[in-house]
């Protein structure tokens, strides 16, 4: 125990609760929005057995991780399909690519499916045609693919399983705290949640940009790196992720500022013309 109070143990637990506060902010969007799809009484319940569930799988997953890392990072196979398509695939590669095209297809899904509808009332009853259960699952499946990134980021930082166990479990506490807050938000102001839906588009192309590099990271070999008629397949930044993040953000809220202004704007004539 007294090996594990150090200096340099607490200040790994301060940066892990940093990383997993700003890269599970995506998730808690995922899960404040998927959420609504369940019948609108077990919705608080969906999103703490969600998140529960989701934090102990992914303690788990990074204990298997820890004790199996090497034999994850081994690629399955090199493709050599010279000048299409070449490198590398290893475990973490099918994961980031499967999860990448499954965030793309469900925020495309919704966006699309926001488009579609008449009247918002038949929207709301959409959102609520799914279990309670299937959409449990589904936060449960989509934490896992999210933790990857955070897991991996983490395991870059210290082994030390108690500390990174520690960190998780403070980061599922805050989301326990901050999803329902998040959640009504979405309720109230609406076309946030749109934002939220490109948001999580971005994070679907920063996933399938993870899976270029996953191989050669881990077997910390360039020539495993994913090249994709000629070109390196090459992840976002972390940097340019929150730099869109936050434009985004600064559009939405000026347009709405905008809007707003006009709408006052068009009262105020009218309500002169109609004197």
């Amino acid at each position: 125990m007294a090996d594990l109070l150090t200096i340099e143990n607490l200040g790994n637990l301060v940066m892990l609760c940093f990383l997993q506060a700003v890269l599970g902010f995506d998730n808690l969007l995922y899960i404040s929005i998927e959420s609504q799809r369940a019948p609108v009484a077990q919705q608080r319940a969906v999103r703490f057995w969600g998140i529960m569930l989701a934090v102990a799988l992914r303690v788990v997953l990074l204990f298997v991780m820890i004790r199996l890392i090497d034999t994850m990072a081994e690629p399955f196979f090199i493709m050599n399909w010279t000048g299409v398509l070449e490198g590398g695939v290893n475990f973490a590669t099918c994961v980031f690519l499967l999860g990448g095209a499954f965030i793309i297809y469900t925020a495309v899904k919704e966006i699309s499916h926001m488009l579609s509808v008449e009247h918002l009332d038949t929207d709301v009853s959409h959102k609520s045609g799914k279990s309670a259960a299937k959409v449990v699952a589904m936060i449960v499946l989509m934490n896992l693919i999210f933790s990857f990134d955070s897991v991996l980021s983490a395991l870059a930082i210290t082994n030390v399983f108690p500390i990174l166990a520690t960190a998780i479990l403070l980061s599922g506490l805050a989301m326990i705290l901050l999803a329902d807050g998040v959640t009504a938000f979405l309720q109230k102001n609406r076309m946030y949640e749109v934002l939220g839906l490109f948001i999580l588009l971005i994070v679907g192309v920063v996933l399938l940009g993870e899976s270029g590099q996953a191989a050669a990271h881990a077997m910390h070999d360039e020539s495993l790196a994913l090249h994709f008629f000629g070109y390196e397949v090459i992840p976002m930044s972390k940097t340019t992720f929150y730099f869109s993040v936050v434009v985004l953000f600064a559009v939405e809220i000026i347009q709405s500022g905008y809007s707003r202004k006009l709408a006052r704007e068009r009262a105020s004539h009218t309500h002169s013309q109609s004197h």
